[in-house]
This record gives structure tokens, C-alpha cells and sequence, in this order.
């Protein structure tokens, strides 16, 4: 049922859209200059812009704030170059205790596929592992159900990308006895909760560490993250505040540069907001990529035509979680967009609240 409502509601919005006003289609830029972007301390005031400074529709902000109210925001953050421009906060936190401001947590949900990506990235540069290496190197030779033949197929980058080929039905169950044949690794894309969530075996094995406490040291500790990691069922979250996830955003849109310090290769970073594969042009290493000819979502084998946020920049690319958990990050425009709440529509993955938010903005800074 819950795929029935999101293919439905992704259909309508395809038709919605006219074919003559189909938004131009761009490589996403690779380079910025780091010295345009502010990095906040890891302890002291962050520094912030005002709207009016950047000429943007004061008179808009009002309407973008009851809409991301009325859809169950907890948490919404603007920054310009790094500097903070908009950040509001509503409702009560996980437990419904307190209300919720800039220093409470939220769980990131799939957004933090891209926190797992990054210690992939750092864990292949420090060379523990290389993306093309099997993954049965390191869960053993019986980490799924599939003959040896069709497991050896399965490497580190099908893992990233998204295209192990394993079943996707039973999508989080990470034993064995669950991850059967489907396709070849590589022939398939699917949005698999399983094959990405063993990524943190393989990192463990390979550096011969605690996930935890390799994630801590080549990430959360370098730019000040205020977060944690816990199990629930089969599924690993990350939960932090929002500043955590700015900070992350802006780490990512300055390629892995933090205050100077370069944290992970340029390489990765624009391997990681580039098209990795050629069935999703969407999708990166575990980051949504806008401004692609076509599209996959999840739950689906349909290939949709055209950009899947029309209404945002072509060059942005997302961490993207359930019930909309947002990292968004537009290159061009030195945006970061933090986004944390409740779902709000029916969909696995919302990416179109996500569009929602993009073309509000568009009204703010227009």
C-alpha cells in the first residue's frame, strides 16, 4: 500500500510538470573557493548573515516558516557560504518531554548513508580498503546466500552505489539466510537498506576498529558533530542536532576541507556527488544527485525522466532521509539546507517535500 501512495504521488507530480519547461540539465560543480566559506568553531558563537543583507523577500520567510510547521518541522536551517541566514525551531523532541531547540537530538534516518560513505572515503584513503575489493574480503565467505560465483561479484562500490543486485524485499534484515540473488552486482539498481548497513562491518574489519570510534576520530571530533550512533532492530541510526548536520553540509560543500584541513580526498567527495552508476543518474555514493536526465526512488524499478527536484538548483545533491530528514547542498548558490521533523506525506524517502522546500526558497530569495 504505502508503495502504491508513493509511486502514485510521484506520477502525479511527473505530469505535472509541462515538457517545455523542463529545467536545464548540469554537471554540478567540482570546486569552490574555501575561501568564501566560514567555518564555525568547534566551541563559540557561530557567526551569522541577515536577510536583508543578501536582499532576499523578508516577507516570504513568514509563509516557508508555517509551512514547515504545519508539516512537522522540528528543525530548519539556512546557511549561506557557512554563515547561518534562517534557523527555527518547533514542536517537542523524540520523547515528547521538552521543546525542541538547536541542542536537542533527531534521528537522521538514511541521511546518514552519507556519514557511512565519508568513513568508507577515509578508510580507502588511508589504505584499509579499495572500493573494488570484494566484500566477501571482509564479511567472509558467507555473508549472504548466493554461490560463491554470484558473491564474489559483490564489491565495496556495489555496496556505495547501491547495485549489490541482492533482493531487496527483505530490505533491512542483514543475516544471511536474507540476502539472496536477484541480479549480477552491477546490473540492478535498488534502494537496499542491508548490503549499506554491513558497510560498517567492512569498515570495522578493515581498520581493525571499533566502527564508533573510527567514525569519532576521521569525522564527528574534526568538525565539532555533537551526535551518537544506536541500534534499533537491524538498523544503525545517527542521531544529532541540526548545527551537527550543518556542520557536516558544510564540510561536504567545501570537498572535504575543514577550516584548511583537508579531511577526506577530493577524489571521493566528487566521486561521492557525481553519478556513480548508469541505471540511477540520481545517485552518488549514498547522496541524491538533482540536475540528472532520470531518476529512481525507492521501492521501485521505474525509471522516471527529468530531474527529481525541478523546482532547486540543478548542481544540489542531498542526504536524504525518512520522514524527510534533509542535508541539501547547492554548490552555486553556497547553500546548505538542514531540514529535520516528522514525515510529511506517505513516502519512503520524501523526496518531493524536499522539492517543496527548494522552490519556497526560491520565493525567499527572489
Amino acid at each position: 500500500m504505502k508503495q502504491t501512495i508513493l509511486l502514485l504521488g510521484m506520477l502525479t507530480f511527473l505530469f505535472a510538470c509541462k515538457e517545455d519547461s523542463a529545467p536545464v540539465v548540469s554537471d554540478p560543480p567540482k570546486t569552490r573557493d574555501s575561501t568564501r566559506i566560514y567555518f564555525p568553531p568547534i566551541t563559540g558563537q557561530w557567526e551569522t548573515t541577515t536577510v536583508s543583507s543578501l536582499g532576499w523577500n523578508t516577507d516570504s520567510i513568514t509563509s516557508l516558516y508555517n509551512n514547515l510547521q504545519d508539516n512537522g518541522t522540528r528543525a530548519f536551517i539556512v546557511l549561506k557560504e557557512g554563515k547561518i541566514v534562517l534557523e527555527k525551531y518547533w514542536g517537542k523532541t523524540l520523547l515528547g518531554t521538552d521543546d525542541f531547540d538547536a541542542e536537542k537530538f533527531w534521528y537522521w534516518a538514511s541521511a546518514a548513508k552519507t556519514l557511512t560513505g565519508f568513513t568508507v572515503g577515509k578508510a580507502e584513503e588511508e589504505g584499509h580498503l579499495n572500493l573494488s575489493d570484494k566484500t566477501s574480503d571482509y564479511l567472509g565467505e558467507t555473508w549472504t546466500s548466493l554461490t560463491k560465483e554470484q558473491q564474489d561479484k559483490i564489491t565495496v562500490w556495489h555496496q556505495l552505489t547501491m547495485t549489490s543486485g541482492l533482493d531487496d524485499v527483505r530490505a533491512d534484515d542483514t543475516l544471511a539466510a536474507s540476502l539472496v540473488y536477484k541480479a549480477d552486482a552491477g546490473t540492478r539498481w535498488a534502494y537496499h537498506n542491508a548490503p549499506y548497513t554491513l558497510l560498517e562491518r567492512v569498515v570495522e574489519n578493515a581498520t581493525a576498529q571499533d566502527y564508533n570510534t573510527y567514525f569519532n576520530a576521521v569525522l564527528q571530533n574534526k568538525i565539532g558533530m555533537n551526535g551518537y550512533w544506536q541500534w534499533s532492530g537491524p538498523l544503525h541510526l545517527y542521531l544529532s542536532n541540526a548545527r551537527s548536520a550543518a556542520r557536516f553540509g558544510i564540510l561536504i560543500q567545501n570537498n572535504g576541507v575543514w577550516a584548511g584541513n583537508q579531511l577526506l580526498n577530493t577524489q571521493f567527495i566528487d566521486a561521492s556527488i557525481t553519478t556513480s552508476q548508469q541505471i540511477n543518474k540520481a545517485y552518488g555514493y549514498l547522496w541524491w544527485l538533482n540536475g540528472s536526465e532520470s531518476y529512481y526512488i525507492p521501492q521501485s524499478q521505474i525509471e522516471f525522466p527529468g530531474m527529481f527536484l525541478p523546482d532547486a538548483p540543478a548542481d544540489v545533491y542531498s542526504a536524504v532521509g525518512k520522514n524527510g530528514q534533509y542535508i541539501s547542498v547547492s554548490p552555486s548558490n553556497g547553500l546548505v539546507i538542514i531540514r529535520m521533523g516528522d514525515s510529511p506525506d506517505q513516502s519512503l524517502v520524501p523526496l518531493l517535500y524536499l522539492n517543496d522546500i527548494w522552490g519556497m526558497m526560491d520565493g525567499v530569495m527572489n
